[in-house]
């Protein structure tokens, strides 16, 4: 016990000072600060993301914290591959903002000719993460909450989401810290996508990037595409001080059950709250407003009313079920909050 604590108090010393040495990290514009780590020995090859959305910095503390117990010696990566990107948006963090011009998590793929910064960067990370079999991506959200991890449908074929490796995946998730699971996210936005469409005027679609099929794709969903499977922790609300805690621990359980280090693997949690995505809601007017401040992952019931609209109506649940990322600065003609149930799928 007491050689256990000298251990624990002199690694504890270490990531100390590298923070003391390195107080911040530089992330220019114009490049992706890109570490890997490459075993002798075969095994998985990993990728974690960290400030897709500029604003959503606990990825990039806890990623930070992993390559300072990978620098000073305390952790190694025996098996595989670990390749770390703390700031994936760099223009978008130097703006403290979630978009650099736009917003990288949608709409991402390889473009011949990029027309902004998240096209560019799409062009360097899209082959990325093509190299790799395992994606986690580290955000955060813009009210309050719970942490809670994002994971794909199960194994199809389909042409909106194609996925290979679903029980690996579920896997994963059960593993990373957070109770709460949901899925969903890809074919409720493509929903959204035709209502958006329904009620937007053919002569000004044009113009909506929004309504792109494609719109919906980001990092995870591009993993899937690969080949790859893919996990979405949103680690808690943006300024909350347990997050990068959360976003660290969820690095090191991924890498124990992966088995690209030298630690015990995590047990599965049984408790789970497992919900599916089912609607999202568009703000349509600037003076669209919630009818009270929500949370992800508030309750509501069948009727309750949850926000109006600039002409009065209200908007209500149409069954009892969750609030999910409440925006309630959403700009007009993108996603307001959505709608999510529990989930019927069976996840083991």
């Amino acid at each position: 016990m007491r050689f256990n604590r000298f251990i624990q108090k002199g690694v504890t010393t270490m990531i100390f000072r590298f923070f003391a040495e390195h107080p911040q990290m530089k992330y220019p514009t114009g490049n992706l600060r890109i570490h890997q780590f490459s075993a002798l020995q075969t095994g998985p090859r990993l990728m974690v993301t960290g400030a897709v959305h500029g604003s959503e910095t606990c990825g990039t503390r806890g990623i930070e914290r992993v390559l300072s117990e990978l620098d000073s010696g305390a952790l190694a990566v025996v098996r595989g591959s670990l390749t770390l990107v703390p700031v994936t948006n760099p223009l978008a963090y130097s703006k403290g903002e979630r978009n650099g011009d736009r917003n990288l998590n949608r709409n991402l793929r390889p473009s011949d000719d990029p027309q902004d910064n998240e096209d560019r960067i799409a062009n360097v990370l899209c082959p990325l993460l093509a190299r790799h079999d395992v994606l986690l991506d580290l955000h955060s959200f813009r009210a309050g909450g719970e942490a809670f991890a994002m994971i794909g449908p199960a194994n199809n074929a389909g042409d909106l989401e194609p996925v290979r490796h679903a029980a690996l995946e579920q896997a994963l998730a059960l593993r990373l810290g957070p109770r709460r699971i949901v899925e969903g996210w890809l074919s409720t936005y493509a929903v959204g996508v035709q209502q958006r469409l329904a009620r937007t005027h053919p002569t000004e679609r044009s113009g909506l990037l929004s309504t792109h099929p494609s719109y919906g794709m980001g990092t995870t969903e591009y993993m899937r595409t690969t080949g790859g499977y893919a996990i979405t922790l949103e680690c808690g609300q943006h300024d909350d001080p347990a997050a990068p805690e959360v976003a660290y621990r969820a690095i090191r359980n991924t890498l124990a059950h992966l088995g690209l280090v030298d630690e015990a693997p995590p047990p599965a949690r049984t408790d789970i709250e497992f919900l599916r995505l089912a609607e999202v809601i568009d703000r349509h007017h600037p003076q669209d407003h919630f009818t009270r401040a929500w949370s992800s992952y508030d309750s509501v019931s069948a009727g309750d009313a949850i926000g109006v609209r600039h002409d009065g109506t209200q908007v209500r649940a149409p069954r009892d079920g969750y609030i999910v990322f409440p925006d309630a600065n959403a700009q007009t003609g993108n996603e307001w909050f959505y709608l999510a149930h529990p989930s019927t799928r069976v996840i083991a």
